[in-house]
């Protein structure tokens, strides 16, 4: 090849090479540094905070008002708690779109209101047994109560008692490994009720503050599957178990409140967890589920991370919800 050519060729793919990387640069100077605990939760809150001012910011009229339940609706906060929330702030008659934000606001909090969210944490050791189906996040909820019990000070065990499902025990071990908790575990495929009775017997013999015990990620539907669940919360013990916590996944909106209902037959489910919550725009499934049973939403995951459990308050959550 003449030398030339071959100079030619180098020098063009030189300049491809640092044109591509030349982009590559600009690209990642554009894109903003997400932050997994606090950048996904805006995303559910524009939603519907946008939706709002579709439905009220051409005047309140009846077509305005008929576009707010529809914008509820899609919220998730179901057609009851939505019609009767529309109802509520067209009864105080607000004047402008501001104002009908503002009383929009305050019946949402008043439907969250009034309700314990605190965790109850007596007994030696206090007993907290977590449910629900599975790809829920059940797991990783575990491991992020129990590094936020840690932080504040407490010993936390952890308590393996999905022996149904391949690897379940192992993935326990792992996050135990990782916030530093110990975890009581038994043959895959063995009694799960037989590993939360050693997960209690070993804290109270280690003095142990907590003990967190997993479930199966069982289908609600399968009467033997919750027959077992309900052996497990007996030899937990039953009436002293402090927290019974329901995980549901916000992104499934609706359909979770079958399985709040279902599994509120079997075990007295005492709190949601709610995970998810910074990839739906449906937050209002946590009205519905308070609505449906009364059960308190009491946590909600708005992230990956280990600290991405957080408490829920409703007024935040109202405020962030109608941004």
């Amino acid at each position: 090849m003449d030398s030339s050519l071959l100079a030619t060729l180098v020098a063009v793919v030189v300049i491809v090479i640092a044109i591509g990387v030349g982009l590559v640069v600009i690209m990642q100077r554009r894109r903003p540094d997400l932050d997994v605990g606090t950048v996904p939760t805006r995303r559910p809150v524009s939603a519907l905070g946008a939706a709002v001012r579709r439905a009220l910011g051409s005047g309140l009229d009846d077509a305005a008002w008929e576009s707010l339940e529809d914008a509820l609706l899609a919220a998730d906060l179901g057609v009851a708690a939505s019609r009767d929330i529309v109802t509520a702030v067209r009864a105080s008659k607000p004047e402008d779109l501001d104002s009908a934000r503002r009383a929009l606001a305050d019946t949402l909090k008043a439907e969250l209101a009034g309700k314990d969210r605190s965790l109850k944490l007596d007994g030696s050791p206090a007993v907290i047994l977590v449910v629900g189906v599975n790809g829920t996040g059940k797991t990783t909820t575990i491991a992020k109560l129990a590094h936020k019990l840690q932080g504040d000070g407490m010993t936390v065990t952890l308590a393996a008692a999905d022996t149904f499902r391949a690897g379940a025990a192992q993935q326990l071990r792992t996050w135990g490994d990782r916030v530093g908790a110990r975890v009581v575990h038994g043959e895959e495929g063995g009694d799960p009720a037989a590993v939360a009775y050693d997960g209690v017997d070993s804290a109270r013999a280690r003095g142990a503050d907590v003990v967190i015990i997993d479930t199966a990620g069982r289908l609600h539907g399968k009467k033997n599957l919750m027959a077992e669940l309900e052996k497990v919360h007996r030899v937990a013990g039953g009436e002293t178990v402090g927290e019974v916590l329901l995980v549901l996944d916000a992104t499934g909106g609706q359909n979770g409140l079958a399985q709040v209902e279902e599994f509120s037959e079997t075990v007295p489910i005492s709190g949601i967890v709610l995970t998810k919550l910074d990839g739906t725009a449906r937050g209002g499934i946590v009205i519905a589920v308070e609505r449906a049973l009364g059960v308190p939403v009491k946590f909600v995951g708005v992230g990956e991370g280990l600290d991405d459990l957080v408490h829920f308050d409703p007024d935040t959550f109202v405020n962030s919800l109608l941004e």
